[in-house]
C-alpha cells in the first residue's frame, strides 16, 4: 500500500508541479553524486554562454530536517497540490499516534505524543519531506532573478548568476531573507554556522572574489572552497 501510495504521490509532483523534481532525495534513481553533477552541469552551462559572468553558490542547512514537520501544515500543502482525499487520509493516519520517551541515565520520563516528525526509515519520508519544502522552492526558485535551487534533505543550495558579483550577493540576501521567512512558518530553523558562499568564474581577476553576502544581523564570507553536500 505503501508502495501505491509513494507512485501517486510522485506522479502529483510530475504532473501538477514539475519544478519539484530538481529537489533530488525524493528522485527514485538519484543521489548525492547526482545532485552534485546537476550543480556542476548549471555553472558550465552558463560559462558556456559567456565568459563575463559570475557564478555564485550559497549553501544552507537545515537543523533535525525530519524532526519538526509540522503534520497539519504539511497535509495543507499537500492538499493544495491535488493529492487525492483517500491518500491523504492515508498519510494521516500514517503521522498519527506519535510519541516521544526520554530516558536520562536510570530516570525515564512518560511517553508524550507529538504532532511533528516524520519517520525516516520509511518508503513514504523523503517524498512527503519533498511537499513540506515545495514553498522553499518556489521562494529560492526564480527565472527573473537567475537564481535555481537544489534541495537534499537538510542542504539547500541557491545558485544565481549575473554579470556582476554585487548583484549576486544582493539577490542571494534577499533570496536569503524568504528562506528565514519559510523556516519561521514551517517551524525549519538553520544553522547559520553552517551557511557557506562561494563564487565560480573563468576569469577570477575580472571579479573581486571576496564579495559577501550581508545580511541584517551577520554576513556569509566568501570562501575558495567549499563543502557541498558534505563532499
Amino acid at each position: 500500500m505503501k508502495f501505491i501510495i509513494f507512485e501517486h504521490l510522485w506522479n502529483v509532483v510530475e504532473v501538477y508541479n514539475s519544478i519539484l523534481n530538481i529537489q533530488m532525495k525524493t528522485c527514485k534513481h538519484k543521489s548525492i553524486n547526482t545532485t552534485l553533477q546537476l550543480i556542476i552541469k548549471k555553472i558550465h552551462t552558463v560559462w558556456s554562454d559567456t565568459r563575463r559572468k559570475i557564478v555564485s553558490l550559497l549553501s544552507l542547512n537545515k537543523k533535525s530536517a525530519f524532526d519538526n514537520v509540522a503534520h497539519n501544515r504539511l497535509l495543507q500543502d499537500m492538499k493544495k497540490r491535488r493529492v487525492f482525499r483517500l491518500f491523504l487520509e492515508f498519510v494521516k493516519n500514517f503521522l498519527k499516534d506519535r510519541c516521544i520517551m526520554i530516558t536520562i541515565n536510570d530516570y525515564m520520563m512518560m511517553k508524550c505524543s507529538v504532532n511533528v516528525d516524520i519517520s525516516q526509515d520509511s518508503l513514504l519520508s523523503s517524498i512527503l519531506y519533498l511537499f513540506y519544502n515545495v514553498n522553499l522552492l518556489k521562494a529560492c526558485d526564480n527565472i527573473k532573478l537567475r537564481t535555481s535551487f537544489t534541495d537534499f534533505i537538510n542542504d539547500v543550495n541557491i545558485l544565481i548568476y549575473k554579470e556582476f558579483m554585487k548583484c549576486n550577493c544582493k539577490v542571494l540576501s534577499e533570496i536569503y531573507n524568504r528562506c528565514e521567512q519559510w523556516s519561521k512558518m514551517y517551524d525549519i530553523k538553520f544553522s547559520k554556522t553552517k551557511h557557506k558562499l562561494i563564487h565560480f568564474t573563468r576569469i577570477s581577476k575580472w571579479f573581486n572574489m571576496n564579495v559577501n553576502v550581508k545580511l541584517i544581523k551577520h554576513q556569509i564570507d566568501s570562501k575558495s572552497d567549499i563543502r557541498v553536500l558534505r563532499v
